[in-house]
């Protein structure tokens, strides 16, 4: 046997904070050495943290980053234990994404990453330049203070491996491991057994399993102890990486950390037999040939060992059944953690929620009230730095700190009801009850005197005082007065935000909390500048149909039982008067269901239809219950709105990203925002598909009346046989 004992780490580091980043990476190397491990990973870009973005094209952030690997290696951190940092190298004229493997206070190797995340969230074209000289090692010039703190000129750099005595190492970098020819392919028919991958990936609803997925592939055909790495937390944007750093042999995960946590540091160790990955490898005869004729890959020899030999003490790690959680669970933890990483980091005293008791803005404050949860929890578990912060943002003394969420949220969380003459007793009350039963410290506000104000203003003005529609107003009037009590709301909630806490004789501010859900950015349906406008907002990428989901896993598993009752009441905006024989509705409003819009949503984003692809698809996904115009009008309808309401995601407030069809403008879905709404050319070119598909149905109809009523088509010749007729003519 040659045994192994090998540690990966979730690590929550902050973008340019090099002492936070430093304190987690030293925590790991410490605790990974007292279990005994020889192999120590860490996630991609951990010294400067993964999300500097335009901050690594500045000189300082690149030398901040070799100040902090040489304080690393002049002190012992390295002394007997294989370490890979990720931090941005420059050579020659091109700025690297690299992993430097380090041992005994040296660097071993620099492995600069070839394939480059550039979709959906990730830009590292516009920070990286990909490495592409496969066929060799060269020599990298260490800088200066560098060279001689280590009293070491070079270092091999490129792609390669490291050959130890007992066995071979390598790294695969994020997103090579799902390129279509992934590095550890060829490095394991070198003889590598050891891959290093060290990600920067992020949460995505239902998205784990396919990471699970590539890691047991990478290794279940080839053998091989795949080590995967990966940043939790927050580190300063919409994101938050969802950690489950874990490490997997011949394709069996035998150690799996956490995907959401409040630790900033959570290690998993695992002891390996690498003889049964030769075993395997020995046992495949397809592997065995290719093997024989393999591309060689350039490695750096260590004369040094890394395995201990068979010994009865030293138990192996057995496989585990791997945990995962169910989207519900997803939208409770993930945004729970992102958002107390946010408050903790931000200075901030609290969060100020403008609560209707509607789904969208229950969903933000049961998310929040799940925080305060997870909060407590991890208190009660010793962990000093959640308690310290949670000290410090609530604002106890005496040697006081939470011991229960309740009161804990009502030290940190305002909710407000900002009603109306439109409001409705129903949401009234269910806010106030749902406030109850989270423990924040709730607000019952009027905003009509303040509207009558501004519209009094604007009848000086103007001599005209709009009226709603349900009482003979124009559509014009009618919007104008819901986007007035929209945008008071917005203004009332950053005031409260700001005075409340000197209110109550606290220091700080509190963050607004926005809760617009990714459908209605979609199609537009909110007010620009109301409170969808926040500083931050945990639900706005995440679809409506989800939430409700949510809200009924939460009534029961976080004990806010009157989610149920929110989730089953018809969601509204509340924004004109309450008739006997009308009530305002989001999907009549809207003129298109949220389960529509999630449809829409993917099509357009996911699979990248514009509208005549969307209509061309949706005719099979809809043609059994709708007719081809029918059709064409539903997508007209979305695209006119959608591009109508285009500019908005401009001015969205920052979210949570957790949905892959986000239409966040930032830097996920980079589209215009002035079109053409009419869409000229698209829609004719719809209107001539309904036109022929319309032609087929009515010459199909016509063909089976006739071959109902036992009517020849070919001149009387004979019948024509049941299901003759053209196979291709219909949808």
């Amino acid at each position: 046997m040659r045994l192994l004992k090998v540690a990966t780490c979730n690590l929550n580091q902050w973008a340019m904070d090099f002492d936070c980043n430093m304190k987690n990476i030293k925590e790991s190397i410490c605790r990974a050495k007292e279990a005994g491990a020889v192999i120590r990973l860490g996630p991609e870009l951990e010294i400067t943290g993964y999300g500097c973005e335009d901050h690594f094209m500045e000189l300082d952030t690149v030398n901040h980053a070799w100040d902090c690997l040489k304080e690393l290696l002049l002190d012992d951190w390295t002394d007997g234990i294989l370490c890979s940092f990720g931090m941005p190298v420059i050579k020659g004229s091109e700025r690297y994404n690299c992993q430097v493997l380090c041992l005994n206070r040296k660097i071993v190797m620099i492995r600069p990453k070839m394939w480059l995340a550039n979709d959906g969230n990730y830009r590292e074209l516009r920070w990286f330049t990909a490495w592409k000289q496969k066929e060799h090692l060269e020599d990298f010039l260490l800088p200066n203070d560098i060279s001689e703190a280590l009293s070491q000129t070079t270092v091999p750099f490129g792609y390669g491996y490291i050959q130890f005595l007992d066995t071979a190492v390598a790294a695969e970098v994020c997103e090579e491991l799902f390129s279509p020819i992934p590095p550890h392919a060829e490095l394991a028919l070198n003889g590598v057994e050891v891959y290093l991958n060290a990600s920067g990936s992020h949460h995505q609803l239902r998205k784990l399993d396919l990471r699970l997925r590539a890691f047991i592939g990478a290794t279940h055909t080839r053998g091989g102890v795949y080590m995967y790495s990966n940043h939790q937390g927050c580190d300063g944007g919409r994101l938050y990486y969802d950690g489950c750093s874990c490490i997997v042999v011949n394709g069996d995960v035998v150690a799996q950390a956490s995907q959401f946590s409040l630790k900033d540091v959570e290690l998993v160790v695992a002891q390996v037999d690498l003889d049964a990955v030769a075993s395997l490898r020995g046992s495949i005869s397809s592997f065995q040939e290719q093997a024989s004729c393999k591309p060689k890959v350039s490695s750096v020899a260590v004369p040094y060992k890394l395995c201990q030999p068979f010994k009865l003490q030293m138990s192996l790690s057995s496989p585990l059944k791997i945990q995962y959680h169910s989207p519900e669970e997803e939208i409770a933890f993930g945004p729970g953690c992102w958002l107390w990483d946010y408050l903790r980091r931000s200075g901030a005293s609290g969060f100020l929620l403008p609560l209707s008791g509607g789904a969208d803005s229950s969903s933000v404050a049961a998310i929040v009230g799940c925080m305060c949860q997870l909060v407590v929890k991890e208190i009660s578990y010793g962990d000093e730095q959640v308690k310290a912060d949670a000290i410090r943002i609530g604002h106890y003394t005496d040697g006081q700190f939470p011991t229960d969420s309740k009161e804990f949220a009502r030290r940190i969380f305002y909710t407000v009801f900002m009603g109306s003459e439109n409001s409705s007793n129903a949401t009234r009350t269910r806010a106030k009850v749902l406030a109850e039963e989270i423990g924040s410290w709730h607000l019952d506000v009027s905003i009509d005197g303040v509207v009558s104000a501004l519209l009094s203003l604007f009848q000086t003005l103007t001599g005209k005082r709009p009226r709603y529609k349900v009482d003979g107003g124009s559509n014009i009037e009618n919007l104008g007065l819901q986007n007035i009590q929209a945008r008071i709301r917005m203004v009332l909630a950053f005031m409260l935000a700001s005075l409340l806490p000197w209110v109550h004789s606290k220091p700080g501010f509190y963050l607004v909390l926005g809760s617009s859900n990714v459908d209605e950015g979609l199609r537009g349906y909110l007010t620009k500048y109301d409170c969808s406008s926040a500083d931050i907002n945990p639900i706005g990428s995440i679809s409506k149909q989800d939430l409700r989901r949510f809200l009924k896993w939460a009534a029961v598993h976080l004990g806010y039982s009157s989610l149920a009752e929110i989730e089953a009441a018809p969601p509204t905006a509340e924004l004109e008067p309450i008739r006997s024989d009308y009530s305002q509705l989001d999907e009549v409003d809207m003129g298109m269901t949220y389960e529509e819009l999630s449809v829409y949503g993917r099509l357009r984003k996911i699979f990248r239809c514009g509208p005549v692809s969307m209509f061309k698809n949706l005719c099979y996904k809809w043609g059994t219950k709708l007719t081809p115009s029918e059709i064409a009008d539903k997508v007209k309808h979305f695209f006119k709105y959608y591009s109508i309401n285009r500019h908005k995601m401009t001015v969205l407030t920052p979210s949570y990203h957790a949905e892959s069809y986000s239409p966040e403008d930032n830097r996920f879905d980079l589209r215009q925002f002035l079109y053409n709404a009419r869409w000229p050319y698209q829609f004719r070119k719809i209107d001539e598909l309904v036109q022929q598909l319309d032609g087929d149905r009515v010459a199909i109809t016509k063909s089976t009346d006739q071959e109902t009523a036992g009517v020849t088509v070919d001149g009387g010749m004979g019948v024509v046989a049941a299901g003759s007729g053209n196979p291709s003519a219909g949808v």
